[in-house]
């Protein structure tokens, strides 16, 4: 029974072992499925209306919350957000069409196609789908190496009789349609866990090297220089910027410079007056609107030679299929473009679910962009996601679902089929500068570095390794050994664990590490080891060495050691060297070789020696045994989540304890890890169950009944232990 008392509690129980534990309360035996009766189940159950509703809502959310849309109260909301992310959208696909070295047009197709059908199949009710500079970036660079600006094309059937932009145009949409192809195998695989082994840290240094990539690759507009681009780690390389410098565009840099700073005070502003602004200031749509017109007006193009969009895509085009021989040349570069997009999707689209309390469904947004992606592949358009900025100002403006999407998509309906024309004049300069300010939140994660410093190195090592791995061996690579060196410091932390000997705290039943108190009381002759991860294959062998520091001794020595001091003993009796008053000399049998190195590591075997060893007083001839300090040893398995066949061979070697009279208690031991012990065939006649307590206190209890320590602890635990019987 629990008595409280302020801010004190008193608990009256027996002492229990999980055998004792286990006669008192009886625990329900649940009965897990197994795969077999999962397929027999799902074979027999009917397919009743139930059912097909929800298997209708799960592949189609939209079926969920259009019943319950509040046209009253989320309309008005809705269209302002759609008019206002549309717009935003427009720009932006054309902006990070340059990212993906295609006619900037192109970005539009982006913005529209994947949105309509996420609009049907996403589950986020906030997030702007449509072009991600990344992928852009990522898709550009296979778009380069396959059809470069200064060479010949690879050798590709169905290039044939295309323009360059054509070709380009047909690698975009192959390696889109391959990557909204792992995307739905993986949706359909139920595999969306997998962005859960991308780290915030992991992703937070891949992003920074990949605005460094964008922003070198915006020079060159901002510049407004003329290089042919350059496939390889870094898109475009400084080198060949400042090789070309002297060549500046005056025009175009003035231009870019102005825009970016009117971008940036505006961005300011937008931030620190955000609940006084009842949406924020439009500044990228007024700069494009005002440069469209001063351009056209003084002729930008001829008269100070400014490369502009030029011709704009007019109306949709008809569907293409994807080349195969594209898709053998990409798919390797595909694979992390799908795992890059779906994890900043989810990422951003999990902070505005909790915002706004509802919840996403990882497998689902894989199917969704999965088939967003492969659907716009057909229709030309390139890699989608989300991009943060425009899911920001999409939720910020009043967006309460995916209506708001559709609205914006509608805008950029409106800009391919009807007014495109009219940003024919526009400087790509203007493109280039606003993609370089969007940049601002992804280049400013470098503050993120003194923090992890100063708090977890191993997180500080994983940022800069993948931050530069992805600057100079290209994203995909990149993000490989990010993660590879994420997973690498994992297995570090549970292979090389922090172990430590608990003590208990004066006065309580806490135990803690007993060099981080001064108030501590450690009974005489006992040990508490605790062991602060999983016990497996890559970890036994540390955590077997660093419990022999621990107790400062290796048990099998000890043991060696007195099974051979025993022969040793035998020898000597048998031969008379050493001499026992009233004491039968034993058998004169030789078959024992005192220096054979066999059966040493067996139990103690007292047979023909007729008096009682004390091992730690001084014994005859000069014999030589390590001494043992303590009588009980107390392994604290409240960490230990899981082991494996490797770590319970390597427990078994606890017996050695055992055989040097040193009792071994095991405690806290999750239910689960004993039931596998039992199937594992663990016990014997040597380990018991009856080592095993539910927790330290209780073994703590049971060592000092059996070996009292006349110290402060086993006053208070005397007591207890008289009230627990009453």
């Amino acid at each position: 029974k629990m008595q409280p008392s302020g801010r004190h509690y008193v608990v009256v129980r027996p002492l229990f072992s999980e055998d004792s534990f286990a006669e008192q309360h009886e625990r329900i035996n649940r009965t897990r499925k197994t795969l077999r009766k999962l397929c027999l189940y799902c074979l027999h159950c009917s397919c009743d209306t139930n059912r097909a509703k929800n298997a209708a809502r799960s592949l189609l959310p939209i079926i969920g919350w259009i019943k319950n849309y509040n046209i009253k109260e989320w309309l008005l909301g809705d269209i302002v957000s759609g008019i206002s992310t549309g717009l935003v959208a427009v720009l932006q696909g054309l902006a990070f069409s340059l990212l993906a070295s295609l006619p900037p047009g192109y970005g539009l197709y982006t913005a529209f196609f994947p949105a309509i059908i996420y609009f049907f199949l996403g589950t986020s009710r906030h997030l702007s789908v449509g072009a991600f500079p990344i992928l852009s970036l990522m898709v550009g660079a296979v778009v380069t190496r396959l059809v470069p600006d200064g060479g010949p094309p690879a050798n590709i059937t169905g290039f044939e009789g295309l323009s360059m932009e054509q070709q380009r145009v047909l690698v975009a949409s192959s390696v889109t349609f391959v990557m909204g192809a792992f995307q739905l195998i993986m949706g359909l695989l139920q595999v969306g866990f997998i962005v859960m082994y991308l780290s915030e840290t992991l992703v937070s240094g891949f992003t920074t090297a990949a605005a460094v990539h964008i922003l070198v690759s915006q020079l060159r507009f901002v510049l407004g220089l003329d290089f042919p681009g350059v496939n390889g780690p870094l898109a475009i390389t400084l080198e060949n910027v400042f090789s070309d410098i002297t060549n500046t565009n005056v025009a175009d840099l003035v231009t870019s410079i102005v825009i970016m700073a009117l971008v940036l005070i505006v961005k300011e502003i937008n931030d620190r007056f955000k609940s006084k602004l009842p949406v924020p200031i439009p500044i990228e749509v007024i700069v494009t609107v005002i440069a469209c017109g001063v351009s056209y007006a003084f002729n930008f193009e001829k008269r100070f030679n400014v490369v502009v969009v030029g011709e704009m895509v007019d109306g949709y085009e008809s569907p293409i299929a994807p080349n195969l021989e594209v898709i053998k040349e990409s798919a390797v570069e595909a694979f992390p473009m799908a795992i890059v997009g779906f994890a900043v999707a989810f990422s951003v689209a999990k902070v505005y679910s909790v915002k706004h309390d509802y919840t996403i469904d990882g497998n689902q947004e894989l199917l969704a962009f999965g088939v967003s992606n492969m659907f716009g592949a057909s229709f030309r358009s390139f890699a989608a996601s989300t991009a943060l900025s425009r899911t920001a100002i999409q939720e910020s403006t009043g967006g309460k679902t995916q209506i708001a999407g559709v609205l914006s998509a509608m805008m950029v309906l409106i800009v391919i089929v009807a007014v495109g024309f009219l940003l024919e004049p526009l400087p790509r300069s203007v493109l280039g500068a606003l993609v370089i300010v969007n940049l601002k939140g992804m280049l400013m994660q470098f503050r993120e570095l003194p923090f992890l410093w100063k708090n977890d190195r191993t997180d500080f090592v994983t940022w800069v390794v993948t931050f530069v791995a992805s600057l100079f061996l290209g994203l995909d690579l990149g993000l490989a050994v990010g993660l590879g060196a994420e997973l690498f410091t994992v297995v570090c932390r549970t292979q090389f664990p922090r172990c430590s000997l608990l003590a208990n705290i004066t006065g309580t039943d806490i135990y803690r590490d007993r060099k981080d108190y001064n108030s501590i009381y450690e009974p005489e002759g006992v040990k508490i080891f605790k062991i602060p991860s999983p016990i497996f294959f890559a970890n036994i062998d540390f955590f077997r060495d660093k419990l022999v520091q621990a107790v400062g001794f290796s048990p099998l020595k000890v043991l060696k050691k007195r099974n051979k001091a025993l022969r040793k003993i035998r020898k000597m009796l048998r031969n008379g060297e050493l001499e026992i008053s009233d004491v039968r000399r034993p058998s004169t049998d030789t078959s024992e070789d005192n220096n054979s190195m066999e059966g040493l590591d067996q139990p103690i075997d007292f047979s023909g020696i007729p008096i009682q060893v004390n091992w730690n007083t001084e014994l005859p001839a000069n014999i030589s045994v390590p001494p043992v300090n303590i009588h009980s040893l107390v392994l604290d398995f409240s960490a230990v989540s899981f082991l494996d066949i490797s770590a319970l061979k390597g427990l078994k070697t606890l017996k050695e304890f055992l055989r040097i009279e040193v009792d071994v208690y095991i405690v806290s031991c999750d239910v689960y890890i004993m039931e596998k012990l039992h199937q594992c065939s663990f016990f014997d006649d040597e380990i018991k169950t009856s080592i095993f307590y539910p927790t330290l206190h209780d073994a703590m209890l049971h060592i000092l009944e059996k070996h009292p320590d006349h110290g402060e602890l086993e006053k208070v635990f005397t007591v207890i232990c008289k009230l627990s019987r009453l």
